[in-house]
């Protein structure tokens, strides 16, 4: 589960950890508001940044420094008006519903600080960089001597001494040494103690020297959680924190129905059970020219009502032209997913090619179901095996495609 900006920030406040002061709001008269008790408080600067579950928004001009309450409501117009796009949304676009106006802040020096779950070494690594800022990405492509890592004790957590080296050879000093020090002490019993997944800060940024900080200050000025759904039950607050608006609204609906779906760009439907076999159906589709258009697992035990409304969901998305069934029983029983298959099509109705493989637990009397509804459902062809359904389905739906 991610959460926005302004709300990774707040568990950061709530944490000790130094972040500039700043206000979600929803309306450009809310933007106009709070960027006036900014400036009415003495700042020279704020800024105004699109909450949404994407990176981008700079290049996208969704993130813009202000010098008037004017300023914010002109930028604050254009970012809830428009939809935000870049190299991390859909190619429509994100819709903007929500705003963080924020105090801007002096920066003499960008660092990148994360912490994630390191699952090669089977612990939580600490990850930093004095090359932060918007491209971190870049920089551990083509500079990867620049990332520091730091494995972390399962049971203890991030240590002082080494939150020490890290803050030396980042290259921070005198008593901005203490302050970074702190700051990742704080970030790594955040991140233990809210079953994160990964927690990163990026900038995190060293102002310049000033009367109360002669050496800087370290501060998180733009920040980023994700947490893990295993864990929400004993984590009310963090849960507290969706926003079902960022989510796709079909993986919305088979979440409910305990169904995994993530929607893609094809236009070849899967519903098959088990993670390995979905990944295995979509690479054969694409082997033989196809596109997936998602990745639906079943899984092992959903119910006839489940696998049904498996074939809405995936029928519910425009772009799909055809629908391959890969289904290899054993928990599940193939007869459920032919009955389902019966059911969805009285009552959704397939009007693109359907191409159904079938084997394993109860595999005759799903084809006996299926065989007996074949006047009900024209656009089925039973498969003998999957490279026989990858081949039918790419070809049904390239045939549609040219007509």
């Amino acid at each position: 589960m991610k959460v926005h900006e302004y709300q990774a920030r707040q568990l950061l406040r709530d944490a000790g950890v130094a972040v500039p002061p700043g206000e979600m709001v929803e309306s450009v008269e809310a933007a106009r508001s709070e960027a006036k008790r900014i400036f009415d408080g003495g700042a020279g600067l704020a800024v105004v940044k699109a909450q949404v579950h994407a990176g981008g928004r700079g290049k996208a001009g969704f993130v813009k420094l202000v010098k008037s309450p004017d300023d914010a409501v002109d930028a604050a117009e254009f970012m809830l008006s428009n939809r935000m796009k870049s190299p991390q949304t859909p190619p429509e676009g994100l819709e903007v519903g929500r705003l963080l106006v924020a105090e801007a802040v002096d920066i003499a020096k960008e660092f990148y600080l994360a912490i994630l779950v390191d699952r090669q070494r089977r612990t939580n690594t600490l990850i930093a960089s004095a090359e932060g800022g918007v491209e971190i990405e870049k920089t551990a492509e083509e500079r990867p001597e620049a990332i520091l890592t730091m494995p972390t004790d399962p049971r203890l957590g991030l240590q002082a001494h080494q939150a020490r080296e890290i803050a030396f050879r980042l290259g921070f000093e005198g008593k901005a040494v203490g302050q970074a020090i702190d700051l990742m002490l704080r970030l790594d019993r955040l991140f233990r103690a809210s079953d994160a997944s990964l927690a990163e800060i990026n900038p995190l940024v060293l102002t310049p020297p000033s009367d109360g900080f002669p050496d800087g200050r370290v501060m998180a000025v733009d920040a980023k959680f994700s947490f893990d759904d295993n864990a929400l039950f004993r984590q009310k607050a963090i849960a507290a924190l969706f926003d079902p608006a960022e989510e796709n609204p079909l993986e919305m609906k088979a979440r409910d129905f305990g169904l995994n779906y993530i929607a893609l760009e094809g236009d070849i439907g899967c519903l098959v059970n088990g993670a390995g076999l979905a990944m295995a159906t979509m690479d054969i589709i694409k082997l033989h020219g196809g596109e997936p258009a998602n990745f639906l697992d079943v899984g092992g035990s959903a119910t006839e009502e489940a696998v049904a409304e498996a074939f809405r969901i995936i029928l519910a998305d425009d772009k799909v032209k055809g629908v391959l069934v890969n289904i290899f029983g054993g928990i599940m029983q193939c007869d459920v997913i032919a009955r389902a298959i019966v059911s969805a099509a009285k009552s959704v109705g397939f009007t693109v090619p359907l191409t159904v493989r079938l084997e394993g637990t109860n595999v005759e009397e799903a084809r006996r179901i299926l065989a007996e509804a074949r006047a009900e459902i024209p656009t089925m062809h039973p498969a003998g095996d999957l490279a026989d359904a990858a081949r039918n389905i790419c070809e049904a739906v390239a045939a549609g495609r040219s007509a």
